[in-house]
C-alpha cells in the first residue's frame, strides 16, 4: 500500500471519529488544566487586592485629598505621597520620550532595513538576553554612567537620573514587543506598497506602522507599567526613602535637576516601618500606585482600540 493511501485513510478515520462524536480526552484535560492555571493566577491577584484594599482604604477614605498631597513624613497620620507621585510622573514622562522612540526606531530598522545575517542575528540575541537581566544590574550601570560619567549634564543624583536608569531598563522590552508587531504585519502590505512604485519608508510610514500600531502601544505602555514599578535601579542612582527638600508643583521641571523620591521607594521604606499606622498608608499607596498603573494602560487599550478601527 503507498504511503499517500496509507495517509488519507487516517485522516478519514480521524475525520470520521471526530464526526462521530468521539471525545478528546487529552484535549478536554489539557483544557481543563490551562483552566485550572487561569483560576488559580486570578485567586491569587483577588486575594493581594483585598488584602491591600482592606488595609489601605481606612486611609483614602478618611484622608485621600491629604493624604494625595501631603509629603512623607514620620508619623504616619500626616505623611503623604505626593513627593512620590511627581518622581513617579516625571520618571513616565522621560522614560516615554526616551525609551518609546529610540525603541521603536530600532525595532523598525531591526525588522525592515537591517540585513539578515549573523550580525543582526546577535544583536537581536543580545537585546533578548538584556530584557531578562535584573534591574538592580541597570541600576549600577546607571550610577556609573549617568550619575558619576555625566553629572555635569543629569546633575549627579537626582531624578533625571533616575528617569534615564528607568529608560534603559524597558528600552529591550520596547524593542523587541515593537519588533513582533512588525513582524505580524502581512508581507502582502508591503509587497502592495513596492507594487505601486513607493519607497521602502512610504511603505514603512504608511502601511507597516499603522497596521502594527496597536500591538506596539500595547507593548510599550505595559513595559511603562513595569517602569512604574522598578525600585532598585532608583535606590542606586540617589532615591531617597524620605522627604526631600525640593517643593515643586507635579509639572515643575525643575525636579529633574533635584534630589528626588518615587511611589516604590516609599512603599518599600513604609513597609519596614514598624511603628502604629504604617502598614495602612502602605497599602494606601500601593493603591495609589496600582491606580496609576491602571490608568497607564486603560490609555493603551484606548489607543489601541483606536488605532484597530483605523486599520
Amino acid at each position: 500500500m503507498a504511503l499517500g493511501t496509507v495517509l488519507d485513510t487516517r485522516t478519514a478515520d480521524r475525520v470520521q471519529a471526530e464526526l462521530s462524536g468521539s471525545r478528546d480526552v487529552r484535549g478536554a484535560a489539557f483544557r481543563i488544566v490551562l483552566q485550572l492555571s487561569l483560576l488559580f493566577a486570578v485567586l491569587i491577584l483577588a486575594v493581594l487586592l483585598v488584602q491591600v484594599v482592606r488595609l489601605g482604604w481606612g486611609t483614602l477614605a478618611t484622608r485621600l485629598g491629604d493624604f494625595l498631597t501631603s509629603e512623607s513624613r514620620s508619623r504616619s497620620a500626616e505623611a503623604g505621597v505626593f513627593q512620590g507621585l511627581r518622581g513617579t510622573f516625571w520618571i513616565a514622562v522621560i522614560t516615554t520620550l526616551v525609551s518609546f522612540p529610540l525603541g521603536i526606531s530600532a525595532a523598525v530598522y531591526l525588522e525592515e532595513y537591517a540585513p539578515r545575517n549573523r550580525l543582526t542575528s546577535l544583536i537581536e540575541l543580545n537585546i533578548r538576553n538584556l530584557a531578562g537581566v535584573p534591574s538592580v544590574v541597570y541600576g549600577i550601570l546607571a550610577y556609573t554612567i549617568f550619575v558619576t560619567v555625566l553629572r555635569p549634564v543629569t546633575g549627579g543624583k537626582t531624578a533625571l537620573s533616575g528617569a534615564l536608569a528607568v529608560a534603559v531598563l524597558v528600552l529591550p522590552v520596547v524593542i523587541i514587543t515593537s519588533a513582533e508587531a512588525i513582524r505580524a504585519v502581512p508581507s502582502s502590505l508591503r509587497e502592495a506598497g513596492f507594487g505601486v512604485g513607493a519607497t521602502r519608508w512610504e511603505v514603512v510610514r504608511s502601511h507597516v506602522l499603522p497596521y502594527a500600531a496597536p500591538g506596539i502601544l500595547t507593548g510599550t505602555l505595559l513595559s511603562l507599567g513595569r517602569a512604574l514599578g522598578e525600585a532598585a535601579p532608583l535606590i542606586l542612582v540617589g532615591a531617597i526613602p524620605g522627604s526631600v527638600g525640593y517643593n515643586g508643583s507635579l509639572f515643575d521641571p525643575g525636579q529633574l535637576r533635584e534630589q528626588f523620591t518615587a511611589m516604590p521607594i516609599i512603599i518599600a521604606s513604609w513597609s519596614t516601618n514598624a511603628r502604629k499606622g504604617f502598614d495602612e498608608i502602605t497599602a494606601a499607596a500601593i493603591i495609589v500606585l496600582l491606580v496609576v498603573v491602571l490608568v497607564a494602560n486603560a490609555t493603551a487599550i484606548i489607543l489601541r482600540n483606536r488605532f484597530e478601527k483605523k486599520r
